[in-house]
C-alpha cells in the first residue's frame, strides 16, 4: 500500500476496511463503522481506516492491498473512477455507473482491464446510497406520524446535479410513501444543469437500458429560479455541498413563505444546516444529512462484513423493517454524540 497516513488511526486486524476520498480527515465513516463493530461483536478483529486518495492514485493504492483487506467506502472524487477496477453488484450501481462502496473477493481474479493488469482480486461495487436517502426520509415520516394522500402523486424538487443528485432522483423513483402515494416527477435545480448528462438525458426522455428503472418525469430549472417552485413542493432534496445551499435558505427566510413538504438536505457540518433551520421555520419537516450518512453506512457494514447483505444487493429497496434495530441505534449514538462533541 502507498506511504498515506491513516487518519482515523486504527489498528491492523485480520480484517481491514477504510474509506477513501479527497478530501477526507473529516470523514465521520470510521465512527459509524468501528461502533457497528463494536455492536456485532467484530471489535478485536475487524478495523477501519481513513486514507485521503485521489483519483491519479486509486490504483496504486488498490495495488498495495493484502487479503486481510474486506471493503472500501468511497467517497468524492471515486465513486465513478472505481468502476474499470470492478463489477457492479447491486441495481443502481449498475443503473447509476456510481459506487461508494466494494467488497473484496480474493477468491477471484479482477475483472479484465486494469485490475487483472494488476493481479488485484475481484471487486464487487456497490451504492447504497440511493437506499440512504430513502430510509432516511422514510424513517423520519414514520417518526413523525406523517401520511400522504393517495388522491395524487407527489412533487418533489433536487438542488444540484452531481453524483449525489443522481442518487436522489434514483431514490425518489422508488421511495414508498406512506397512504400510497408515489412521486410523480423531479425538478432538478442547478448552476449548470446541462453538466450532468444522465439528468439531461433524463429530462429529454431519452432512457438507454441503464436509466430505463428511473421511472419517473424530470425537468431542468436553473437555481437561481429555485424559490419561484420550492415552496409548493412535496419533497425537497438538496444535494449541495456544506453551507453552498445557505443563499436558498437566506432566499427562503426573506420571502416568508410557508411549505408543508419534507427537506433532507445531504450536508451535515454544521448541524443543522441553514437550509434545515429555515425549512424548519417556514412549517416543513427537515432531515439533516447525517440520517443519510447512517443508512448508507449501515449497507456498507453489512456488505463488507456479509450479515444482512442480501438486503442490500438485490434488485430490491432496503426495508426499514429489514435494518437491525440494534445496529442501527449503535450507530446512530456514535454518530450524534460526534456531530455534537
Amino acid at each position: 500500500m502507498m506511504d498515506i497516513e491513516d487518519s482515523a488511526g486504527a489498528p491492523i486486524t485480520q480484517n481491514q476496511c477504510a474509506v477513501l476520498g479527497k478530501p477526507i480527515r473529516h470523514s465521520l465513516s470510521p465512527i459509524l463503522h468501528q461502533a457497528a463493530y463494536r455492536s456485532l461483536g467484530l471489535a478485536d478483529t475487524w478495523s477501519y481506516h481513513r486514507y485521503e486518495v485521489d483519483e491519479e492514485h486509486l490504483g496504486a493504492f488498490l495495488s498495495g492491498l493484502d487479503p486481510s483487506w474486506r471493503g472500501l467506502s468511497l467517497t468524492m472524487p471515486l465513486k465513478r473512477t472505481i468502476q474499470p477496477y470492478g463489477i457492479p453488484s447491486n441495481m443502481w450501481a449498475r443503473r447509476l455507473a456510481v459506487a461508494n462502496t466494494v467488497v473484496f473477493d480474493w477468491n477471484q481474479p479482477g475483472v479484465p482491464g486494469p485490475a487483472r493488469q494488476q493481479g488485484l482480486p475481484m471487486m464487487h461495487l456497490y451504492n447504497t446510497d440511493v437506499d440512504g436517502i430513502d430510509l432516511a426520509i422514510r424513517h423520519a415520516w414514520i417518526a413523525a406520524g406523517k401520511r400522504q394522500s393517495h388522491e395524487r402523486g407527489l412533487h418533489a424538487l433536487v438542488i444540484g446535479n452531481g453524483n449525489t443528485a443522481m442518487s436522489a432522483i434514483a431514490a425518489l423513483s422508488q421511495l414508498s410513501v406512506p397512504g400510497g402515494a408515489m412521486v410523480r416527477d423531479v425538478t432538478v435545480a442547478a448552476r449548470h444543469p446541462e453538466r450532468n448528462g444522465d439528468i439531461v438525458a433524463l429530462a429529454r426522455h431519452q432512457h438507454d437500458g441503464r436509466l430505463s428503472g428511473i421511472d419517473i418525469d424530470v425537468n431542468i430549472i436553473t437555481l437561481d429560479h429555485v424559490l419561484e417552485t420550492i415552496a409548493d413542493r412535496d419533497i425537497v432534496i438538496s444535494t449541495l455541498p456544506s453551507r453552498a445551499a445557505d443563499p436558498v435558505a437566506n432566499a427562503l427566510d426573506e420571502a416568508g413563505v410557508p411549505v408543508h413538504g419534507t427537506l433532507l438536505d445531504v450536508a451535515y457540518d454544521p448541524r443543522p444546516s441553514a437550509l434545515n433551520r429555515a425549512w424548519s421555520r417556514a412549517g416543513g419537516l427537515s432531515i439533516g444529512g447525517e440520517d443519510m450518512l447512517l443508512y448508507q453506512a449501515i449497507g456498507q457494514v453489512c456488505l463488507m462484513t456479509g450479515r444482512g447483505a442480501d438486503h442490500w444487493s438485490g434488485g430490491l429497496p432496503a426495508g426499514a423493517q429489514e435494518v437491525d434495530a440494534t445496529l442501527e441505534d449503535a450507530m446512530r449514538e456514535a454518530l450524534l454524540e460526534a456531530l455534537n462533541g
